[in-house]
């Protein structure tokens, strides 16, 4: 009994370092995706070939199962291309046009909360412990020291934190819904039917604002190696690999290694925007790790 015990801790500590290492490659993607829009791509373009480029590639190992077992789930394989693929993905590009990318990550990352409120809504008898609360609260303060950077005067945009708020919502509900739907259908044809139903959803937006992004663009070597991390490493593998993640653990445990991505995201955007690193941003982190640690020995079984 004693070794089955151990092995069962050991393989759980296999999915929290898959997810600990998939916020981490996401706190960088609003830096790829920041430099992408300064090389003059919009934000639908850059998430339709992001998405793209992760369906073509999911392709070869997908199951041949083409539909889901019935329209209903159908549709909710939609609704999760919809809200973990191209109504998230545009609206956090969007806000990291019009904001700081550090401002983006902190609003976005309040998502593991939203993610724990319709699961309780939706299991109204799971226990709520104090411990999990406070270890919210502290990362959402952590965030904020490590997004603020102790400024006084903050420079935010009112558009750019609309957009990051909506994305946040669509994440969390999200991770939600993935949690529903993992307990039928494979991870992969999962992943793979919301690269799908991300990329179709998308193809409306075009038939406003048509693509303007020249092809002469997409050959420089520093988009091409900006899409290609997006779609094959940030999108590809990182969702199949969170997706396990939720289904082993739960989608309350999961998504709490959301308030890492701040921290992800200060260190890249110091070294590729020139963006500081101070000691307000180095203590912030520090506060993040310990709530997130907190929030996730307080999870209730989800």
């Amino acid at each position: 009994m004693k070794s089955s015990a151990s092995t069962i801790t050991r393989s759980n500590m296999i999915y929290h370092l898959v997810a600990i290492a998939v916020v981490a490659i996401w706190g960088s993607t609003l830096v790829s995706t920041k430099l992408l829009m300064q090389a003059g791509m919009r934000a639908d373009e850059v998430f339709f070939a992001r998405f793209l480029i992760a369906y073509l590639a999911i392709i070869a190992f997908s199951p041949r199962k083409l539909f889901a077992d019935g329209w209903k789930d159908e549709l909710m394989m939609l609704l999760l291309g919809i809200t973990g693929g191209s109504l998230y993905f545009i609206t956090e590009n969007l806000a990291v046009g019009l904001t700081y990318v550090n401002n983006v990550s902190f609003i976005v990352s309040t998502s593991p909360l939203i993610t724990m409120f319709f699961i309780l809504m939706t299991y109204k008898g799971l226990p709520v412990r104090k411990i999990l609360i406070l270890g919210s609260i502290l990362a959402v303060v952590g965030i904020g020291i490590v997004i603020f950077n102790g400024q006084v005067v903050l420079k935010l945009n009112p558009m750019g934190d609309l957009m990051s708020a909506a994305a946040a919502l669509c994440w969390g509900f999200y991770s939600y819904l993935v949690k529903i739907m993992g307990d039928r259908y494979d991870s992969v044809f999962l992943t793979r039917k919301v690269f799908f139903y991300g990329t179709v959803s998308t193809l409306p937006v075009f038939y406003f604002k048509p693509w303007h992004f020249g092809l002469d663009g997409l050959m420089q070597s520093s988009v091409m190696l900006n899409l290609l991390f997006l779609g094959l490493i940030a999108s590809f593998v990182c969702f199949a690999l969170w997706n396990i993640a939720i289904t082993k653990l739960g989608a309350v445990t999961i998504s709490n290694y959301c308030y890492l991505i701040p921290v992800a995201t200060v260190i890249f955007s110091a070294i590729f925007l020139d963006e500081p690193m101070t000691p307000m941003a180095y203590a912030g982190s520090s506060l993040i790790l310990i709530g997130v640690y907190f929030a996730n020995k307080g999870c209730a079984d989800d």
